[in-house]
């Protein structure tokens, strides 16, 4: 069951690239269409296979690939894992979708695509960490290209500082593992938590800190962030709302299943300085944001802040942070999705994403007023307004990590509130007043009378960014669901016997 998963993307952009005569552009599209709706349905049927109640990996697949390395096929799902499945399943439906108007090379771009989504959905799925790193670096190059031969006109520089930035954090991943293996020669790959008895502290802290700072490049945290806002903003549409809302989840589940899981007690031991670096991470992010006037920075900025939130619930790494961690991830992916859908509307009808330009899109004869409505739930959501996804997520992750660390929970509590600041500057810029598309002459009576029409929205480019914003409400208000299907893998994460004496010893809630 788990292995359909990555047959269908994987097929399916080998079928792509391989299909002889000529295709059109919308043929192929619509091929890829189909793919990705199969792909989720099926993400769907194995949830409707899914024990809820079953802390451990389930719906497990094996057999010995090559015994020789410890590379072995193991897959297998838990209550990590299958919420961030479905995520990878909508939102490349969603890119997919919003792709329009391709005029070079549409084999390749939905091949890409595909690619991108088996290679995501092998990295949650895998069991062997040579496998994970496989499907890791496996999304590297797909993801090259498309910011290189689709992006915009830095492209070949952000592409490229992305390219570095990722094969630096799968070296040391790389690096990490094959070190794991040795000192414990156990050649198997497997996941396994490791104690002082089998290693000593001094070279868990080395290899712990090998896999934080590979994981932190791709998450990303400060001072490792620099590629994301450049990647961001060359991207295309499709490509951010990929990147934000799946691709960095790969950084944060390494967090959660290799740091935390594999290295409990050498993990307890770093874990104030982990959340101190939350701190940091998420202020920085915030601050960063608000110095923005390209509307597309600012949101990549504050996915930087965002992902903070979930370092501080690792490193409190109680039931109810680790619950938290999971909405955040969940969150974050349909949020960020959502504000880069409407971003790029802003962009492709006014042709700027200029702060100190646009203003007036409320306008409801002559702007976009369903897209600037959206706009608002969407960064209201950011903010953790309640009734929103957002909200539930931030406060599951501040209240599980309270009691261990207090200055660096608010601390990180006061970045949530520059979230409302620095989204509070973008909608009041650029969706009030009266509106403007072009750079004010700073003669008032002229830019009294600047009349602008933009083209209007037409209802396919609006119905994915609703798609989202009702994902944000329906799991705002009834976050039951993902919270049945992810409590039992966080709680047992958080009752790991290393992990919970370490925790205790060191005092860390007490």
């Amino acid at each position: 069951m788990l292995s359909a998963l990555l047959l269908i993307p994987f097929a399916g952009a080998l079928g792509l690239l391989c299909w002889p005569g000529e295709l059109s552009t919308e043929r192929i599209r619509r091929t890829a269409l189909a793919l990705l709706v199969l792909q989720l349905l099926w993400s769907l049927r194995v949830l409707l296979a899914f024990d809820f109640n079953d802390p451990g990996l389930q719906l497990q697949e094996s057999f010995a690939w090559v015994d020789s390395i410890g590379l072995d096929y193991r897959l297998g799902v838990d209550g990590l894992a299958m919420p961030l499945v479905l995520v990878n399943a909508a939102l490349t439906l969603v890119s997919a979708i919003c792709t329009r108007d391709l005029s070079q090379r549409p084999r390749l771009y939905f091949a890409l695509l595909l690619g991108i989504s088996g290679a995501v959905n092998g990295a949650f799925l895998s069991e062997n960490l040579l496998l994970f790193f496989l499907f890791y670096e496996l999304e590297l190059i797909p993801l090259w290209l498309l910011i290189s031969i689709w992006g915009g006109a830095n492209r070949g520089y952000a592409a490229t500082k992305f390219l570095i930035f990722t094969a630096i954090s799968g070296f040391l991943i790389l690096g990490a593992f094959l070190g794991l293996a040795l000192v414990t020669g156990q050649a198997d790959f497997g996941i396994h938590a490791v104690t002082t008895a089998q290693l000593g502290m001094g070279t868990q802290l080395v290899l712990l800190g090998a896999l934080l700072i590979g994981f932190a490049i791709k998450i990303p945290l400060v001072p490792f962030h620099t590629w994301l806002p450049d990647a961001h903003t060359e991207a295309s549409t499709p490509v951010s709302v990929l990147l934000a809302g799946v691709l960095l989840k790969l950084g944060t589940y390494g967090l959660l299943r290799f740091c935390l899981g594999i290295f409990p007690e050498a993990w307890a031991l770093l874990a104030p300085w982990l959340a101190g670096w939350a701190a940091v991470s998420v202020l920085y992010g915030s601050l960063a944001a608000i110095a923005q006037r390209d509307m597309k920075r600012m949101v990549a900025y504050s996915s930087v802040g965002h992902m903070g939130y979930i370092l501080l619930a690792a490193a409190a790494a109680t039931p109810v942070s680790l619950l938290g961690a999971v909405f955040q991830m969940v969150s974050h992916g349909l949020i960020s999705a959502l504000l880069f859908l409407l971003v790029g509307v802003v962009y492709r009808k006014t042709r700027t994403r200029d702060l100190e330009v646009l203003r007036g899109l409320l306008n409801p004869e002559r702007g976009l007023p369903f897209t600037g409505t959206l706009m608002i739930l969407g960064v209201m959501a950011s903010a953790g307004m309640p009734g929103m996804a957002g909200f539930i997520s931030e406060f599951l992750v501040f209240r599980g990590s309270l009691a261990a660390f207090p200055v660096a929970t608010l601390l990180c509590m006061v970045g949530s509130g520059l979230t409302a600041v620095y989204f509070l500057l973008l909608v009041n810029r650029a969706f009030f007043g009266r509106l403007a598309v072009t750079p004010p002459s700073g003669d008032p009576v002229a830019d009294s009378r600047l009349e602008v029409r933009l083209p209007a929205v037409a209802l396919r480019e609006t119905l994915p960014a609703l798609a989202l914003a009702s994902g944000v409400v329906v799991l705002g208000v009834l976050p039951w669901g993902l919270g049945k299907l992810s409590e039992q893998a966080t709680t047992a994460m958080a009752q790991l016997p290393a992990l919970v004496a370490a925790i205790q010893g060191g005092g860390l809630l007490s």
